[in-house]
């Protein structure tokens, strides 16, 4: 049975309306705890016609928590998908409706413990357009103060603060691969670097 199209709006101001696919029908194929998966019929430009399968996610957002001596608060915890730890900066996922700051807000004093009375808002990321609809929201976060965490059960981790030359160094290394994290980093290089300014608001 045919269902309304889940996806996010088309922007009214797409540049290359040309190479849009068009939605023929859909059905739920599975809704999960987090994920929720859709198959689509879609004709492309040139009139061929195939399934489309795509999950669809609530967002999330990440944050680049930033000490007074220029350390980087981070976070090493197990995914399990991956059967391997990774190094990541501080993230989670939306609530229904949440606004990206109040979550991250929410995230970073959960998972670590420090709250932060400046923050900066970056910029979005989406981690795989081939097959979801996430979009991380990505923001920087200073004047940290330290204070206990309240992870929630069966959240595990290792904080760690790395100056930036070690942060960039360990993506060098292939140390660091999580899609976000970089992302953040390029933002990091950037600021560090004043080719980019982002402007702070008290939050």
């Amino acid at each position: 049975m045919d269902r309304p199209d889940p996806r996010p709006a088309r922007q009214p101001d797409e540049p290359h309306p040309e190479l849009a696919e068009e939605r023929l029908k859909g059905e739920s194929v599975y809704q999960g705890r987090l994920l929720h998966i859709h198959r689509d019929w879609v004709r492309a430009p040139d009139g061929h016609e195939q399934a489309f399968e795509y999950t669809l996610h609530p967002g999330a957002a990440a944050v680049i928590p930033i000490l007074e001596d220029g350390r980087l608060v981070m976070e090493r915890q197990w995914r399990y998908a991956m059967n391997r730890s990774f190094l990541e900066f501080p993230a989670g996922k939306l609530h229904s409706g949440e606004d990206p700051l109040r979550a991250i807000q929410r995230e970073l004093i959960e998972e670590t413990g420090y709250r932060a009375q400046q923050w900066a808002r970056l910029g979005v990321m989406h981690p795989v357009i081939a097959y979801s609809t996430e979009a991380i929201h990505l923001f920087a976060a200073r004047g940290l103060t330290a204070g206990p965490a309240a992870r929630e059960e069966g959240e595990c981790m290792e904080i760690v603060l790395l100056t930036p030359e070690e942060f960039f160094n360990a993506v060098f290394r292939g140390e660091i691969t999580d899609s976000k994290t970089l992302a953040c980093g390029l933002w990091l290089e950037r600021m560090q670097q004043q080719k980019w300014s982002v402007s702070w608001i008290s939050a």
